[in-house]
């Protein structure tokens, strides 16, 4: 329970100071450029046209909103953080007293074969799964609460009250939109960081070498980050389907398109070459084949 605790205060200590940017992260995905593009010197020191980052968005936030307005959809937020690290807790050690076994259960497997790294990958994506489902519908609030700032809407203006919204306009669906792509993303960005890690220490790390331990650690942060990047587009396409069509600026043309289905708004993405759009909040170049619209505030 102590431990529950501290990772719940972590959590959302590490929440409230990364909340600016995942605001405007949301916004820069919906595709929301309220900024014209400037000329300045990419990473290789030449000029070119570039989108204004992370800090020129946050200053024209704080401009309209005030250094508040960087968090709009905290609440909601950190009732998802706090309530998905004790259902994440809660099922993962259920899984570990019932001693699920998904390869060679006749006989426990040992610590860092394939076998074992299989085990507890199932084990964790199992609780994650849980936690993602329980906590869909604070996300879907929190995503909402942030989109408004495109139209300047006051629908979502607290999470109960958010809650009712969404029950009465959209029923039980409406709090669960965009989680099939962000269920299948989570559990295809765990299985894809934890075998390469897994390869890489066993075939590619030499374990009589000093500092071994520091090198598996620093292995299994460069795959996560790998496994983030080639994941993205279901983050991409789970943000846009909760807002999609919602009622919210953000969500309906010309911003977008009305999707039927989080298929569709892949294929939408992909065939319009988006499918990137909002993963890098530095040196971010111009859309190739892009317009922008100054009244409008987006490419086209």
């Amino acid at each position: 329970m102590a431990d529950t605790c501290g990772q719940v205060l972590l959590g959302s200590g590490l929440t409230v100071l990364s909340h600016p940017l995942m605001y405007i992260k949301v916004l820069v995905q919906v595709g929301h450029e309220p900024l014209p593009p400037t000329l300045g010197r990419n990473m290789f020191g030449r000029q070119v046209y570039q989108l204004p980052g992370l800090f020129a968005y946050a200053k024209h936030i704080i401009k309209i909103d005030g250094k508040s307005g960087l968090f709009k959809g905290l609440t909601p937020r950190l009732c998802a953080g706090t309530i998905g690290t004790i259902v994440h807790s809660k099922v993962l050690q259920k899984c570990q007293d019932e001693k699920i076994e998904i390869l060679g259960s006749s006989r426990k497997a040992e610590d860092g074969s394939l076998q074992h790294v299989v085990n507890e990958t199932t084990k964790e994506m199992i609780a994650r799964s849980c936690a993602t489902i329980v906590t869909h519908p604070f996300h879907v609030v929190t995503l909402r609460c942030m989109v408004q700032f495109i139209g300047r809407e006051a629908k979502y203006s607290g999470v109960f009250d958010s809650i009712v919204t969404i029950y009465r306009e959209e029923g039980i669906l409406g709090f669960f939109a965009g989680l099939i792509p962000r269920l299948l993303g989570d559990v295809l960005s765990l299985w894809i960081c934890n075998m390469l890690a897994h390869f890489i220490n066993t075939y590619a790390i030499d374990d009589s070498t000093s500092h071994t331990g520091e090198i598996k650690n620093c292995s299994q942060a460069v795959t996560g980050f790998f496994a983030s990047m080639l994941t993205y587009p279901f983050v991409l396409v789970s943000n846009l389907m909760a807002v999609n069509n919602c009622g919210l600026a953000g969500g309906l043309p010309p911003y977008a398109a009305i999707y039927p289905n989080w298929l569709h708004c892949w294929s939408h993405l992909s065939r319009e070459g988006n499918m990137s759009r909002g993963n890098s909040l530095f040196f971010r170049k111009l859309p190739a084949g892009k317009m922008y619209a100054i009244e409008q505030k987006r490419f086209f």
